[in-house]
């Protein structure tokens, strides 16, 4: 197989998990970010990463087949849980 390595690099998008300060000490990937405004959830009135993953299963309560929007929800547990837990 051959691979054009400078197309491939040229496709990947290094800004996607960059994470973006939202306010309220709250930091989302571009990615979770693109995600939560797909369904329009309104990451900026909330006050936590708690606020969010809780507006995310809302969601997820009613459609379980929302495989990005479960993604990103056990990608934000994870942050707050890291940044949140007494170690």
């Amino acid at each position: 197989m051959d691979f054009d390595i400078e197309k491939i690099i040229e496709e990947i998008d290094f800004t996607k998990n960059s994470l973006c300060d939202c306010g309220n000490n709250i930091y989302l990937t571009n990615f979770e970010i693109e995600i939560l405004n797909k369904y329009k959830i309104n990451y900026q009135n909330c006050t936590s990463l708690k606020d969010i993953i809780f507006l995310i299963e809302d969601i997820l309560n009613e459609d379980s087949t929302l495989d990005d929007l479960e993604l990103i929800s056990k990608s934000i547990a994870e942050r707050d849980y890291y940044l949140n837990t007494n170690k």
